[in-house]
């Protein structure tokens, strides 16, 4: 072979392996959906958790049909799917392959790319159980027809270009800082910083629209306040499960907008769970609290 082939094709074995990274579809398995009453339950849960019906259905639906409109920072609108199991209009027939590059790696069945109005950076960290435990949930609750129309954005954005976005929100969102070893918080960051998907709203972001996860929930000019443990000092436990439950400030003011649907879902959680996020938010550890000034 000419040194001429040769370089030919090296270059396109890597090219070939650049365009595998960037689209390839993840390895993630098929396991199977289980339909048994406790998995399903705890689904429901990990719904209420993750706030799913906030976004995915409209005030007097009798499901998450989606519908619920979105704008988008580099203009245009995201319109809500349908998450219930219909066939036709939403997501009946999915796999656990499917919910897992879903809400994990924010890809399609089919392989395609969803947007990162999808939370799916944050639902990353959620485990591969409590995503099968949601799924099992989705499929088992009524299957509602309901047509939703595309995302209207402007002609330059297309999906597939969420491939080296993603990839770039990898090396440029950071990393949040560590929490202690207390169970306690510990599971109030999991709740937080998968479920909850806190950081989506109260985490800046910088102009590509990545979190910018080392400044973690220090808020965000233009959508939401500044909820990090030291902005918190003032508040008590008792203060932060009472918002949880109520939607009640320390202050005695009550929140409005967005978060009287989060309020919603966060009031179903267990008194455990509530003690769990009161805890992470407003106990300023070793590893949350500021450098002191030398």
């Amino acid at each position: 072979m000419k040194i001429r082939n040769k370089i030919l094709l090296a270059v396109g074995v890597v090219v070939l392996g650049l365009l595998y990274w960037v689209f390839g579809i993840p390895m993630v398995g098929n396991p199977a959906i289980a339909t048994d009453a406790a998995t399903i339950a705890r689904g429901e849960y990990i719904y209420h958790a993750g706030g799913c019906g906030a976004c995915h259905q409209l005030e007097g639906a009798d499901g998450p049909s989606g519908g619920y409109e979105i704008e988008s920072p580099f203009g245009g609108t995201f319109r809500v799917p349908n998450i219930t199991p219909d066939i036709a209009t939403g997501i009946g027939g999915w796999t656990g392959k499917d919910f897992l590059l879903a809400l994990k790696h924010g890809r399609s069945p089919g392989g395609g790319f969803y947007w990162p109005a999808f939370p799916y950076r944050t639902y990353k960290n959620m485990s591969d159980a409590e995503v099968l435990d949601l799924a099992a949930y989705l499929q088992a609750i009524p299957a509602l027809s309901n047509e939703v129309a595309d995302h209207d954005l402007p002609a330059w954005q297309f999906s597939w270009m969420m491939a080296g976005w993603n990839i770039l929100a990898g090396i440029l969102e950071g990393t949040p800082p560590a929490v202690g070893d207390d169970p306690q918080i510990q599971r109030g960051a999991y709740l937080a910083r998968a479920l909850g998907h806190c950081g989506e709203c109260h985490t800046p972001r910088n102009s590509l629209g990545m979190m910018q996860l080392t400044n973690e929930f220090a808020g965000s000019e233009a959508i939401s306040p500044e909820i990090s443990p030291a902005e918190l000092s003032g508040w008590t436990e008792e203060d932060f499960v009472g918002l949880l439950q109520l939607g009640m400030t320390a202050n005695f003011d009550f929140v409005g907008g967005e978060m009287e649907d989060v309020i919603k879902h966060t009031s179903l959680l267990t008194e455990e769970d509530q003690n769990a996020y009161a805890a992470f938010f407003t106990r300023v550890t070793d590893a949350t609290a500021p450098t002191p000034v030398e």
